[in-house]
């Protein structure tokens, strides 16, 4: 392990860990229902890391995944919690995942659509949050159907329902069951056409903040630090990822 002073210079740069935030996903952080304060897992795990490295944190807040990456452009933040990704990976330094999710499809309860494999069909319109790991995915997955950009992933849901020439929207399945379940025009398509996995990262060339987030990363998994967290947050339907493999 790296001396602190050199982790520290990584992760805490101003002194202090600016963590994004991504409100996208609310399986990883949510707005409190009275204060409006960040929470989530990505927000305790944001904390627990400042805490052991005796600094402040900073939660910056975004509203899609898209915006945060975007961000890095502008050194905006030196830790973020992000699906894993090869485009992201190319300017990222990602841990292993910490939880690992799924990304399927809403669609009307009346569409002839019933199966994953089904969404992929010439004629077809997909709505997805911009720049959303699904996103990324699907650009490369998909061969006939086409994907109809919002800003962020539950606009995508919304510009779904309320365009009828959109034939499904994409995303993370519990807030698409969520919406489902209080909207009863719509279902949730079984299964998924990825998973997922949830990482910490921080900007490429910082070595020794991400060879300590990969190792902070393995032992939150362990000590069941984030599978308290997620049950906390009213996620229990997120799986913990397994432990990854440490180089000797």
């Amino acid at each position: 392990m790296a001396a602190i002073d050199i982790v520290l210079r990584d992760l805490a740069p101003t002194g202090r860990i600016r963590a994004a935030i991504n409100f996208g996903n609310p399986v990883l952080a949510q707005r409190a229902v009275q204060s409006g304060e960040p929470q989530g897992i990505s927000v305790d795990l944001a904390r627990e890391l400042a805490r052991r490295l005796g600094v402040g944190v900073d939660l910056i807040t975004f509203e899609a995944a898209g915006k945060v990456f975007e961000a890095l452009k502008s050194s905006t933040w030196d830790v973020a919690f992000l699906a894993i990704d090869p485009v992201r990976a190319a300017e990222i330094a990602f841990t292993a995942p910490y939880v690992v999710i799924e990304g399927t499809y809403i669609v009307r309860n009346d569409s002839p659509l019933h199966d994953i494999g089904s969404l992929d069909a010439t004629d077809l319109r997909i709505a997805v949050g911009k720049g959303a790991a699904y996103d990324l995915f699907l650009t490369r997955a998909l061969r006939h159907s086409e994907l109809v950009r919002a800003d962020t992933s539950a606009g995508a849901v919304d510009l779904f329902a309320g365009d009828t020439s959109l034939d499904a929207a994409a995303g993370v399945r519990q807030p698409l069951e969520d919406y489902a379940a209080v909207n009863p025009g719509f279902r949730v398509i079984p299964g998924r056409f990825t998973a997922i996995e949830q990482a910490m990262g921080t900007p490429k060339g910082r070595y020794a903040g991400h060879a300590y987030l990969t190792a902070f990363v393995e032992e939150m998994k362990a000590t069941g630090f984030i599978a308290e967290g997620l049950a906390r947050s009213g996620q229990r339907d997120a799986a913990v990822a397994a432990a990854a493999l440490m180089a000797c």
